[in-house]
């Protein structure tokens, strides 16, 4: 199961960081046109285009095309499989940082020592909201994930004038409203499942970033000018030298973020209309194209592509030890050259264990050279743990049976 899960994360990888590169992109440059919020829900999209991208093939179109098969036996020796040692490692190093995250927010707790806040104006124009007070921070900040409360510095109400307090309570109460803290306890631990991937810490960074712009924006939309300004100062008071680190609990981040969202605070209210609507309709393009992922019609229908040279996939070890066998089907492209390219997993069972072995077999495949190529090539393999072993289509398909 962990070796399955480790191959198919692995696959992830490549969309992944396209998607998270193109948020980095629109936060570093595109604030000025694109309100944060806008940015800040763009988010969605990784969530919504992973799992289209990991539909059920039945439910994705594709062609009638010819399909090859191929059968592989465990008679080869069997080669030790080392994906499995990374699939341990990986393991390992997620529950070390998961248990460090989990360790980290228990310690913070701790050292906070908080204590009952009572006050009589505060509990009346907030009612449901837990008012606590403690010496160990300089800012104020919302903890919990279910159940939040708002913590305060010591003496926090008697140092701020009314009218800046009133705008941080404000801003507080929309991380409470949008249960920031639980989304970002749920983004942290899918950073947290790829790790391995130095993009999603940048990604998960700039997400609470925008998470921090968007509240403002929130607080400051039909305020006066004399109202941002105040906010902007009270901003500058609660700027903090600590970064968040492996921390759910929203923040009001480090001097940069700080100096990042003063800056944002003057384009308040420019966004243009028409640069949202563009970018809607190309993530929608996307989307569709992902959940499609249809390329152009084959052209194998009429024309022979026998393979010049095929590599036979060797059978995972595991499978072989616990008696596995199964299938696979792989879509993919030749070139020119008689090179395979673009190969991707139509549909395989079991799921995840032989994908690995018939991707990289696949990759070595060599064509006879043609003038264009060709599109969509279909070959199921089937990975037999005996010769009684009957294989099953996993699509319609024309079976031209490999020699």
């Amino acid at each position: 199961m962990l070796e399955i899960t480790f191959n198919w994360l692995i696959e992830q990888q490549c969309l992944l960081s396209i998607l998270i590169i193109s948020l980095l992109l629109l936060e570093r440059y595109a604030l000025k046109w694109l309100s944060a919020n806008f940015v800040y829900k763009l988010w969605l999209l990784i969530p919504v285009t992973l799992l289209l991208a990991n539909l059920p093939a039945h439910l994705k179109p594709l062609q009638n095309a010819a399909i090859s098969t191929m059968l592989i036996t465990p008679n080869q020796a069997l080669l030790p499989d080392f994906s499995i040692n990374w699939a341990l490692l990986y393991g390992l190093v997620l529950c070390l940082l998961a248990f460090i995250a989990m360790l980290s927010h228990q310690r913070f707790i701790k050292q906070l020592r908080l204590t009952a806040l009572n006050d009589e104006l505060f509990a009346k124009d907030n009612p449901d909201i837990q008012l606590l007070q403690s010496d160990a921070i300089s800012t104020p900040m919302v903890i919990g994930l279910l159940r939040t409360q708002l913590v305060l510095p010591t003496g926090y109400l008697q140092k701020t004038d009314s009218a800046s307090l009133k705008l941080i309570i404000e801003h507080e109460q929309v991380h409470i409203k949008r249960a920031d803290n639980l989304l970002n306890m749920l983004l942290l631990m899918t950073t947290l499942v790829f790790w391995f991937n130095p993009l999603a810490w940048l990604g998960y960074l700039s997400f609470r970033r925008l998470q921090e712009l968007s509240c403002d924006e929130k607080v400051l939309l039909n305020k006066t000018t004399q109202q941002r300004i105040l906010y902007s100062k009270a901003l500058i008071n609660c700027a903090a030298n600590t970064r968040a680190g492996l921390m759910a609990y929203s923040h009001y981040g480090d001097k940069n973020t700080m100096l990042q969202r003063l800056n944002q605070i003057k384009h308040n209210g420019n966004s243009s209309t028409i640069a949202k609507g563009a970018l809607l309709i190309f993530a929608a393009g996307m989307l569709s194209s992902v959940a499609i992922a249809k390329q152009p019609e084959a052209k194998t229908a009429k024309q022979s592509i026998s393979p010049t040279m095929r590599i036979e996939p060797l059978y995972p070890i595991q499978a072989a030890e616990q008696g596995i066998s199964g299938s696979v089907v792989l879509k993919y492209d030749i070139n020119p050259a008689g090179n395979t390219a673009n190969i991707s997993v139509v549909n395989a069972k079991p799921e995840g264990v032989f994908n690995r072995e018939a991707k990289k077999a696949l990759k070595q495949w060599q064509y006879k050279p043609s003038d264009s190529g060709f599109k969509d090539v279909l070959v199921q393999l089937d990975f037999a743990i005996d010769k009684h072993y009957t294989s099953e289509d996993l699509i319609e398909k024309i079976t031209v049976a490999a020699k």
